[in-house]
């Protein structure tokens, strides 16, 4: 829960190296999520990488795998994070990595690839709901929006990595490559520090005391830090009740509706339609760029994109970067919805508008990757109270995860029944929604301590200008 800014000789650079260390299991779960594009033309369409065949409709499968495994984890996980703590489960999650690469290098049938991919899924789900719990306990008020985002900053560079690596090496290769940077993970996060918020919740005072001064540096008077800690801790047990009791208080119920919906938002605007599709954009638009070199476009212009997120968003402040991803995604799917539907029509009528797509789609790329794509992660970190939020946290994360899989598995039948122009038009009217679900529902968290934040959901507000600066 951090915290009161003081103006005590706080280091921030330890912050960051803890959050860049924990955003490193990020990566580990980019490298996942990215495998299936470079996998897909190997396996697929040249069919090799295997002793065994994979189809079309069997590598759909091998795709959706993760985020079902993603999703069972995501619960089960929260329970854990408040059991053993978020760096040790973080450091636990190295095993289903390493498991799930191994059984994937190894393969021998296609059930044994499904089951890769799920524990794989498992590895990556629990990153997505621990470690943005992680980082936004540790981080002071003033950075912690942009250390917040390194977690997506990280998914997005890890499948660049995967784009760009796959484009050079064969599968069998490019899998044990990825199955090797978990435990490179593993090595560097060992030497951080446990969340002040989780040591103090288990009375371990010398502990926090300890992880505080690592991470604020030694001249850092942790007293009034560790005092609000204590407070906090000490409501939460007075307070305590069982979860079903905590998810229906008021202010629960508000947090996490807001944040399963900006997770709904999030998955049904478009993104992997859009990812899906880039690469017959690219090709029909006569760019003259190969499909492979395309998706690393795009891979970079995420990076780029999210780089710039973590710049702003604790200088514009969160709502601002999802309406203005919002309502960019809307016309963005728009315009590619309409070059598809006169491409069905008639193809002549296209034959000069290919920029139309190329540029809608980079349009869509970039301000998703800099509001609706690392912001969601963030506020899931931000909104929920201490004794709630692993639970919470988890049923966010597993909603996301199986909205993925819903919007994964049904993108073809959309297809199939509206066209693709249709299935774009439907992303573009989902997206409008979901502007005015954040003008209307989502606070602006920029600047709060998460205890502020918390008041204000109960209906006391709370300005950031109100709250002392940190000189």
């Amino acid at each position: 829960m951090v915290h009161t800014s003081t103006s005590n000789n706080s280091q921030k650079w330890p912050q960051y190296v803890a959050a860049l260390a924990a955003a490193g299991g990020a990566f580990a779960a980019g490298t996942v999520l990215g495998w299936t594009s470079p996998a897909e033309t190997e396996l697929v369409d040249r069919g090799e990488g295997y002793d065994f065949s994979v189809d079309k409709d069997q590598f759909s499968w091998v795709g959706s795998a993760m985020t079902l495994g993603a999703a069972c984890v995501c619960i089960p996980i929260g329970f854990l994070i408040n059991m053993i703590g978020r760096k040790w489960t973080m450091l636990f999650l190295v095993l289903p990595f390493i498991v799930g690469w191994a059984m994937l290098i190894w393969a021998t049938n296609l059930g044994m690839l499904y089951a890769s991919r799920f524990i794989l899924g498992i590895a990556g789900g629990a990153f997505c709901v621990t470690a943005p719990m992680y980082t936004g306990e540790i981080a002071q008020k003033e950075i912690r929006g942009t250390l917040g985002s390194y977690f997506q900053l990280m998914i997005t560079i890890g499948i660049l990595f995967v784009y760009a690596v796959g484009a050079g090496v064969r599968i069998f290769w490019l899998s044990i490559i990825c199955g090797i940077l978990p435990l490179v993970f593993g090595a560097i996060f060992f030497f951080m520090p446990e969340s002040p918020t989780y040591l103090v919740s288990k009375d371990r005072s010398e502990n926090a005391i300890k992880s505080i001064q690592w991470l604020r540096g030694k001249e850092y008077d942790y007293e009034p830090e560790l005092a609000e800690l204590r407070e906090i801790d000490r409501e939460t047990k007075t307070n305590k009740v069982n979860v079903w009791a905590a998810l229906n208080r008021p202010v629960t119920r508000k947090a996490l509706a807001i944040s399963m919906g900006l997770m709904f938002f999030q998955q049904v605007c478009g993104i992997n339609a859009v990812i899906f599709y880039a690469s017959r954009i690219f090709v029909e638009a006569n760019t003259g760029i190969e499909a492979e070199w395309a998706s690393i476009l795009i891979g970079i212009m995420q990076v780029v994109a999210t780089f710039v997120s973590t710049l702003v968003v604790d200088k514009l402040g969160r709502r601002i970067l999802l309406l203005a991803s919002g309502i960019s995604m809307a016309v963005s799917t728009t315009a590619i919805g309409v070059y598809f539907y006169l491409q069905k029509q008639d193809k002549s009528q296209v034959a000069n508008l290919g920029w139309l797509p190329v540029a809608s789609l980079c349009l869509f790329i970039i301000m998703f990757s800099i509001g609706y794509g690392p912001v969601p992660w963030l506020m899931m970190g931000e909104l929920f109270a201490t004794d709630i939020k692993g639970f919470a946290g988890s049923l966010a994360g597993t909603s996301n995860w199986l909205l993925a899989f819903v919007v994964t598995k049904t993108f073809v039948n959309l297809n199939d029944g509206l066209g693709i122009g249709g299935t774009f038009w439907l992303f573009a009217g989902l997206t409008v929604l979901g502007v005015i679900f954040v003008f209307l529902a989502v606070p602006e968290t920029k600047g709060k301590s998460l205890n502020e934040i918390q008041q204000e959901l109960a209906g006391s507000r709370s300005t950031p200008e109100a709250i002392p600066a940190e000189k």
